[in-house]
Order: C-alpha cells, then structure tokens, then sequence
C-alpha cells in the first residue's frame, strides 16, 4: 500500500525565517534563498551557458520545497536568449505544499516581480496533493515541471530520464541523513548524461565519499552566505558504474512521423508530437476520426480507487490527473470540447465495498478534491434522484464526446499534421532507417523514421506482433431519449452507468460481450443495460420494465425491438486489461537471443526502432490515451518520462514477450 502523503505544515517565524516541523529544519529567508539558488545551483552548474542552443535540456532536484530552485531557473530561462528549446525540471518531494500555505508563502516573501508572477503561474497549476508524478507545462509546453510526490529514496529509482544537471537540495545531511545515503547517489548516477554536472550547498565528508564512488568528481568551492564552502563537479566515471545507459534521443534526420489510426489514442498522439514540433502524417481506414469505439456519443473519465493502490489505480490517476490538464490547454488555445459539467459519481457495488473504499480514501489522505466518500442521502443530493445507496464523488469527473476531443487534438497539431482517410493499413516493413507503410492492395502509402500503431484491434496484425494478446469485448450502448426518465444532475457509474447528455438524452451502458461480432443492436442488449442501471437508480425500474415487455413482443413476432436507439463500439483489451503503450520489441531478434534474455529485464529486450504502439485501452481511453501519448512523445524525443519507470514497464508492450522468454516459451 502507498503511503499517504503529508502536506508540509508551516508557520514564519518572528526573524521572517519559514519553520517546518517536518523538515525539522528552517527554510531561510526567501530572498536569501533566490541568491542562494543564483549563487549554488545556477552558477554551481553552469547555468544559463551550458544549455544554449540544446533541443533539450534536464534539471534533476532532490527536494522541491518551496520551489524557490525552479522559479530561479525558469526566470533564467525566460532571460536568455540563447536559451535551449526545451527546458524539463524534475523534483522529487515527500512534504508537498497545501496550495493556500504555498501561495501565502509566496504573497509574503516575493518582492522581485518577475519571480512573483512566475510563482503565481506555478500555484494556478499546483496540482492535487496525490502520490505519484505529476506534469506541468508552461510557456506553450517549452518548460516542463515534473513533480515526483513521494519519498525520494523511492522516487530516484523509479525515474527514467537522462540528466543534464542536478541540485543536490534538501536540507543538512545532519538534520535529513535519509535524503544521502549512497542509495541515493547510486540513483543519480544512473540518470547522469555524460558530463552532467551537479552542484550543492554541503561539503560533509559522507556526501565526497558517496559522489566518487558513484562516478562523479567533485571540487570544493567558496560557499554562500552561511556556508563557508559548497561542491560542484560533473559525472565522470573510470569504470562502469550501472548496467543502463540512460534515455537518449531517436536519431533521426527528419522529424517525421506516421500515426495509424485517428482515434482516441491516435489523435492524442499527434497532438503530442506535434506540440515537439513533429511533422505527422494520419492513416485512418474511415472517413473521419473517432468512428469505431471513440464514437461513441459521449464517454465517462474518472480516477479509479483500490484497497490497495494497484498498478491499474496508479496508471489511471497519472492518466487523469494529466488528461484534465491537457484538455485544460487545448481549451485556453481556443479548441472548445463537448463535455460536461465537472461531477461524476460512483455507487459502490454493496455495503461491503462502501465500506472498504471509503476506509481506502481515507488511509490513503487522499483530498476532498481528487475523492469524496458519500453516503446514500448525500449521493441522492448530487443525482438529483433516489438511489441504492452511496459510494464516492469526483469533483472533476464527468462525460466528454470524444468526436470532440479528437477533432481538438487534430486541430491543435494545424499545419504539422497530414490527414488522410480511407487509407486501410495491412502491414510495416523497416527499410534502413525509414518505415514503410503498405495498405491491404500491397501499395506503399507512406514513409518516415517513426510510425505509431494506434489502430486498436489490428495494431498487433499491423506491427507483425506475435507476443500482444488482445481481445474484442463487444459493446452495446442504449439511449433513452428526452422525458423518458427525470434528468440526472450529472453522471452515475457502477454496475453500469448513466449519463445526462446535453440534449436531454441519457445514454446508458453498456454491455460487456468477449469476442462477439455481431454489430447490430438487440433487444436483450438495452434490457441488460437498462436493469443494471435501476439496481443503481430505482427511477429506471419502470423502464426496464416497458424494455423488457417490448423485448418479448419483438422476440414472438421475431423482428427487433424498435423502442430504443443505441450504438454498437469493440473494445480491444489485452488478457490484463492494461494498455499498450510505448517502444514495441523486436520479437524476431529476442527470439534468436532467447536463452540469454531468459531472466531478462524490460531493458534488457531488443527494440524496433522508431516503431511504437498505443493501443488496447479498453474502456479507460479517455483517461489514458493523453498521458500515452505523453510517453511515447518522451520515449522518441529522450526527455523524461511522465510516470514512474515501473508503471510503464506494466503498460509496456513487450511485457507479453518478456514472459514468454521468461517461461521458455519463445523459440
């Protein structure tokens, strides 16, 4: 189980100094502190010269505090005009700020005015105080923070990035040992670029020790203010100091890049390569985009709660939590999405799970505004109708049309993007450092270093894949047209779910049928739907019921039901209804190998080169299909990751080889 999160509590003392308990130390004056940044990390590091003209360069901190280290560097940044395309600042922090204590903090100490308005932007996007990593952007995307909330002896490890400098922060090693044992310097070395520089305000003997065995040399240099005396150095090891290079770039000599299929997880795609400045060509087999199961009249985006924090609950609050911030910026651009008002509620199945996930909510300190335990008559308030019983509100919850979203992503990538429709995609072949993309007529359609299979159920067959176990779960959706039932104040979920639209219609939902193709709609199919819901909202009793007499009429005179409309969507999962996402395997050279790579390790397999996979979301695209584009954007352009290294190894696609080698069943 995670741990819970512990804001960091705070009060000024009489002197102006910040005291935090937690820390068991004093955060010195802020001012003190933005010379300090200047002085320690800025120029410890080389800062602004060494990232001039670079395409991209990484910040690593260990300890994000007040934020004073990245307002000093964002300010930097903004100033230079040479300054390099991209800028990533990563932090790990244990004690997050509550965001009124950041910004009274802020209100109380910032004089200068150009750190006070970048400290203004930095607490309008604070995000939810929630364990795991959390990605800001600002300045149209071109500097990046990524916030690790959790204990940094933990978070280090599971970074995949390749740094370009580090501040060592986080307080006197006397008063935090925990934050320098030689774990942590072991961590940092395996995130080090080559030459990456670091720079901190101690020079205790334990901290010399730990930075030249894990590879870096250090010089001692005269200090700031109270401290007599800093190190700063540079990653240079005499021997092999981790079995991992970090991440690098894709070389390629023309950014370019081929995207097959124009769903949800196609089209988030594009608008993240395209917000790099990628040329993308679009391969969609229809005539528009969002016409399989990202057709759907509306679908629902909502985190998932666990009993204990499961990988699915991890992947799936990272998705949210970013997903909301990117439709966020595609509205501010001027894209407008059909969605609702933000609320979602989820009726627990039985008193039990009630129970369980509201101790679940609370021993996990999650806040009001990410979750919300409720009871019956409170669910009733929110619903605006009686229901079973109570279960969990989400604030920012709610439904989207996903037409919407999908016509936004493509509009935000403007002229980068190439669309072209009716293009049916039969398979890939590698040609030296190009892709070539062949339709089911045999002719080739497109070319480029890089092609992302996003074509749900024929990604695998697209890709040659042998190792991607995915299935089609038919879908049926039902509508119930305006004045059937009293309109519901926002969305329920459970069973099954119902959905207030915009026209008065309320879609219903839907059936979960394994490998059936049948695509036409069926009685018994709104009838499954329609009971599921009245177990959660009595008011649907009645209409379940005219369902099921019109269902039996139709069935003696052998013709359908006409009563009702709805739509018929696949969902293409995988056997452990996690998604596919990032850099694909090579499975013919891992088979060749497939003895050495036995006890292999994801790092370990071979890759295809510039070729990538998003795919197999199931129900839950809404909610992964940014964050995976996120990744594979990452993956291609060697910037760090947006979640942990672990979640992404559970999302990746060559996690099904990567058993089978395992269990010596690839030959």
């Amino acid at each position: 189980m995670t741990d819970p999160l512990i804001p960091a509590v705070v009060a000024f003392r009489d002197n102006g100094s910040l005291y935090s308990p937690l820390y068991n130390d004093i955060y010195h004056s802020v001012v003190g502190g933005l010379e300090q940044s200047q002085y320690v990390f800025l120029r410890g590091n080389a800062l602004p010269e060494r990232w001039q003209k670079r395409r991209v360069f990484t910040v690593l901190e260990t300890g994000f505090g007040m934020g004073i280290n990245f307002l000093m560097t964002w300010a930097a940044w903004r100033a230079d005009p040479a300054r390099c395309e991209r800028l990533h600042f990563v932090s790990t922090e244990k004690h997050p700020f509550i965001l009124d204590d950041l910004r009274s903090v802020y209100a109380k100490t910032l004089s200068d005015p150009t750190i006070a308005a970048l400290a203004e932007t930095l607490a309008d996007a604070w995000p939810m105080l929630v364990p795991g990593t959390h990605r800001l952007e600002f300045d149209d995307g071109r500097v990046v923070l990524t916030l690790v909330f959790g204990d940094a002896i933990e978070s280090l490890p599971a970074l995949r990035l390749r740094a370009d400098a580090f501040y060592l922060d986080g307080f006197a090693p006397a008063k935090n040992p925990e934050l320098w044992t030689p774990a942590i310097f072991k961590s940092l070395a395996r995130l080090a670029g080559d030459g990456a520089t670091f720079a901190t305000y101690s020079s205790a003997g334990d901290i010399k020790r730990a930075l030249t065995q894990c590879g870096f040399e250090y010089r001692k240099v005269d200090g700031f203010g109270w401290k007599r005396a800093m190190l700063v150095g540079h990653f240079a090891p005499r021997w092999r100091v981790r079995r991992y290079e970090p991440p690098a770039p894709l070389a390629v000599e023309e950014r370019h890049a081929v995207v097959i299929g124009a769903g949800l997880a196609g089209c988030a795609v594009i608008e993240r390569l395209a917000a790099r400045g990628w040329r993308v060509t679009s391969l969609e087999r229809h005539a528009s985009v969002a016409q399989d199961a990202s057709g759907n009249p509306a679908g629902v985006f909502h985190p998932m709660i666990s009993r204990d924090d499961s990988v699915a609950s991890r992947v799936t609050r990272a998705g949210f939590l970013y997903t909301l911030r990117r439709w966020a910026a595609l509205e501010r651009l001027g894209h407008p999405l059909l969605r609702g008002a933000p609320g979602l509620l989820q009726i627990a199945a039985d008193d039990e799970e009630a129970r369980s996930i509201s101790d679940a909510i609370a021993a996990f300190g999650y806040p009001s505004e990410y979750v919300t335990p409720v009871s019956a008559q409170d669910a009733q308030k929110l619903a605006g109708m009686p229901l079973a019983r109570g279960g969990w509100f989400f604030p920012h919850g709610g439904w989207i049309d996903p037409a919407s979203l999908c016509a936004a992503q493509c509009a935000a990538a403007g002229s980068l993007l190439e669309r072209r429709f009716g293009v049916d995609v039969a398979r890939i072949e590698r040609d030296g450092d190009q892709w070539t993309v062949f339709d089911t007529s045999g002719q080739a359609v497109a070319r480029a270093p890089v092609v992302i299979v996003a074509s749900a159920h024929h990604a695998a067959r697209i890709a040659g894949l042998r190792h991607a176990p995915t299935r089609s779960i038919r879908g049926q959706l039902t509508l119930l047209p305006a004045g059937t039932v009293a309109p519901l104040a926002l969305p329920v979920i459970g069973e099954g779910y119902a959905v207030p639209l915009a026209d008065g219609v309320t879609l219903t939902g839907a059936t979960y049928e394994l490998d059936d193709p049948d695509t036409s709609l069926r009685a018994d199919g709104h009838l499954e739907n329609l009971e599921r819901v009245a177990r959660m909202l009595p008011a649907f009793a009645g209409v379940a019921s005219l369902e099921a007499q019109a269902s039996q009429a139709a069935q003696a005179v052998q013709t359908p039901s006409a009563a009702l409309t709805g739509r018929v969507a696949f969902r293409c999962v995988t056997s452990d209804r996690m998604p596919m996402i990032g850099q694909l395997a090579d499975e013919t050279l891992a088979a060749r190998d497939a003895q050495r790579l036995r006890g292999a390790w994801p790092l370990d397999l071979p890759r295809m080169d510039g070729l990538y996979g998003a795919f197999a979301y199931g129900s839950r695209g809404l909610v992964w299909a940014a964050l995976g584009a996120e990744l594979i954007a990452s993956q291609i352009e060697g910037e760090p990751w947006p979640i942990e290294r672990d979640l992404a190894e559970d999302i990746d696609p060559a996690r099904f080889l990567l058993r089978a080698l395992r269990q010596g069943t690839v030959s």
